[in-house]
């Protein structure tokens, strides 16, 4: 069994906050030097590599003398500002001593939530690895809100790997990887490779983070999930096994890797798949939902029998069976308000009901991806 990075030209490196923080007792520049190191060997083996890092909070934690992470909002924020500015020095420090530029990429789930702000981060990253920069990414923390109750950098790596078109997500963590039970507890086996997606992996991974990181094994599993919508393959390994990023892409095995099965989504479709925040809820009746996921026809309104939140025409919005199951996600062509006056009509009144048609469909089919 070869790693499935091995193939891989364009790689996402995520680093967990107990790793670059060597379990909460301060940034690690030893550590950092390490992966610096590694990536710039990477480099040299002809691969691109972004660098998704945890440890802002943390870092700020230290250096503020705090021993748990705070709940308060306004507390976590600060933390971040404190901790961001020695994250990013001491890598750029790091990685100056390969010869390799850096630069520091803060994003927030709307950034890649918003159509625009999407395609302007992707545009930007690209650029960067043409220029053989070695982008640095890390959750804005210090204005995110409810990104910072979400937890990890685990679904930022997944997005940022969505973003980019990279084959493989490498999660280093300060576990080997994923196993079939809980190692502290007993005998635990390593799952060396599984499928992406997999129900019977995310049930294995349930668990929760240290109290540093606030992540645990099933963000990883998940983050494998998302990652897959693009084709992109998954390891989960230990960020602390000698070189362990080089190792992989030679195609040695280590760790657990997770393989993609789905065929790539177009960019547009990907783009709904990764839509973090939704403006509301569609609730469909059987035939709408085996007409989108049997059929691969648009939503009309006549199978919809529900709606909650308020949106605007064009904004994303999520598609429900009737046991408030999540089956697709797309841009919707009227409004809240005009959903509620046309469900359970069919196109033919659209325009009676409102006094004029935009379209006939709710939700086309072109706009709507099965999650």
């Amino acid at each position: 069994m070869a790693s499935v990075v091995a193939g891989a030209k364009r790689i996402v490196v995520k680093v967990g906050s107990s790793l670059v923080t060597n379990e909460g007792r301060g940034l690690d520049p030893d550590a950092l030097t390490r992966w610096a190191g590694q990536i710039a060997e990477l480099r040299r083996m002809g691969r691109e590599a972004v660098l998704v890092s945890s440890g802002a909070i943390a870092a700020g934690m230290q250096r503020l003398g705090w021993k748990r992470r705070p709940h308060a909002l306004h507390e976590l924020q600060a933390a971040a500002a404190v901790g961001q500015m020695g994250l990013i020095q001491m890598y750029e420090s790091c990685f100056r001593q390969h010869d390799l530029l850096t630069s520091q990429v803060l994003l927030t789930h709307e950034d890649l939530a918003d159509r625009k702000r999407y395609l302007n981060a992707r545009s930007t990253l690209r650029t960067l690895l043409g220029l053989g920069v070695i982008p640095i990414i890390n959750e804005n923390d210090t204005v995110a809100a409810d990104e910072i109750r979400f937890g990890d950098n685990d679904t930022l790596a997944a997005l940022v790997t969505n973003l980019i078109e990279a084959d493989a997500l490498v999660i280093l963590t300060d576990q080997e990887g994923l196993f079939d039970g809980d190692p502290r507890r007993g005998a635990a086996r390593l799952v060396a490779e599984g499928r992406a997606g997999d129900p019977a992996l995310e049930a294995m991974a349930g668990g929760t983070g240290s109290a540093i990181a606030l992540g645990g094994m099933l963000t990883k599993v998940l983050a494998a999930k998302r990652a897959a919508r693009s084709g992109a393959h998954t390891v989960i390994a230990s960020g602390r096994e000698n070189d362990v990023l080089p190792r992989l892409a030679r195609g040695e095995p280590i760790g657990t890797q997770l393989v993609a099965e789905r065929a790539t989504l177009a960019a547009r479709k990907q783009w709904l798949a990764d839509q973090l925040q939704v403006r509301g809820t569609l609730t469909l009746d059987a035939g709408a939902v085996k007409a989108l996921t049997v059929q691969g026809k648009s939503l009309l309104p006549i199978g919809v029998s529900e709606v909650t939140g308020e949106f605007d025409r064009g904004e994303a919005v999520s598609c429900l069976d009737e046991s408030r199951r999540e089956i697709a996600r797309g841009l919707v062509n009227y409004s809240s308000a005009e959903t509620r006056r046309i469900l359970r009509a069919p196109s033919s009144e659209i325009e009676a009901r409102l006094g004029y048609v935009d379209e006939p469909e709710l939700i086309h089919r072109d706009n709507l991806v099965l999650v």
